[in-house]
């Protein structure tokens, strides 16, 4: 039987799409697929904020300060989640907060992806001229502590969102160089390389299209799960005041502004320290779905 006489059905089942085997294999794995709906559900929220949050996020209601949420007693139904110290509607300011906690986390990942790339990428095809260099480098990096480096780095730029940025993408960049390397180091020895050398494929060509698409695998997993490492550094260093300044919602600014009302109104403390913890473990559940449906290995053990 030719492929002409074949019906589509039968060619589907014979040729299954690449897309439809990575959705399978990703909703295979349930906790994936949760991570997923709840990101939505926050992306949603960020890119609609203006119209989904009921409030402004920084109109202040003098007569509602530190109200609780409204299925407790003294709750107002207008302030779902409660107020703060200032009777700022905490609802809306999470909602707010969503765009610059995942911007953030974006920006980082782009800034220290692409480097960390293109470096790990001229470490493993000049193992002796760049590799010692550039690995030694992501080994002082490495040796000191993340959240240290990156407050180091805040307080030499100075404090806001742009320098909160750049030190995330700083603290990241060791880990993107490694993999790549690594995975570099692992394809120059297959024979798709070897006869792409053969054809007389120069060095550019190598790298970026024979090379590079057969190591973004892991690369996408490590993207994910730094996506969440971004969003915890940025809470951190905005908790300690050298992130993201107040009066803009932020979810670690949020934090370090209620840190002194945490006996009388834990509200104000907990539903941003919850937003950063389920947006987190959504992530992170993510990757691991990510991981399962990109590993040959590991769907083929599904």
């Amino acid at each position: 039987m030719t492929t002409e006489t074949l019906t589509p059905h039968d060619q589907a089942l014979l040729y299954p799409s690449p897309l439809k085997e990575f959705w399978q294999a990703f909703a295979h794995n349930k906790g994936a697929v949760a991570g997923l709906l709840f990101m939505l559900l926050i992306v949603f929220c960020a890119l609609f904020a203006p119209w989904v949050a009921p409030h402004d996020p920084s109109e202040q209601f003098r007569d509602f300060l530190l109200t609780p949420p409204a299925w407790l007693e003294g709750g107002q139904w207008q302030f779902l989640l409660g107020t703060d110290e200032l009777g700022r509607d905490l609802l809306s300011r999470l909602i707010h907060g969503a765009r610059l906690s995942l911007l953030i986390g974006l920006a980082s990942v782009l800034l220290s992806l692409i480097p960390g790339v293109l470096m790990g990428l001229f470490a493993g095809f000049f193992p002796r001229l760049l590799g010692p260099a550039i690995m030694r480098l992501m080994d002082v990096m490495l040796a000191l502590p993340s959240l240290l480096l990156a407050v180091a780095i805040v307080a030499i730029l100075g404090p806001g969102l742009i320098n909160t940025v750049i030190a995330i993408a700083i603290v990241s960049l060791p880990s993107y160089v490694r993999l790549t390397r690594a995975a570099v180091m692992g394809e120059l020895g297959r024979d798709y390389v070897t006869a792409a050398r053969l054809s007389g494929a120069g060095t550019l060509r190598l790298m970026f299209v024979s090379v590079l698409p057969n190591c973004m695998a892991p690369l996408i997993v490590q993207a994910t799960l730094s996506f969440s490492s971004a969003i915890l550094d940025a809470a951190a260093l905005g908790f300690l005041g050298l992130g993201v300044q107040p009066p803009t919602p932020e979810w670690g600014t949020m934090l370090a502004s209620a840190r002194d009302y945490i006996e009388r109104a834990w509200w104000v403390v907990s539903l941003p320290g919850l937003t950063i913890l389920l947006s987190v473990l959504a992530i992170n559940l993510m990757g691991d779905g990510l991981r399962d449906a990109l590993d040959p290995k590991l769907k083929n053990a599904q």
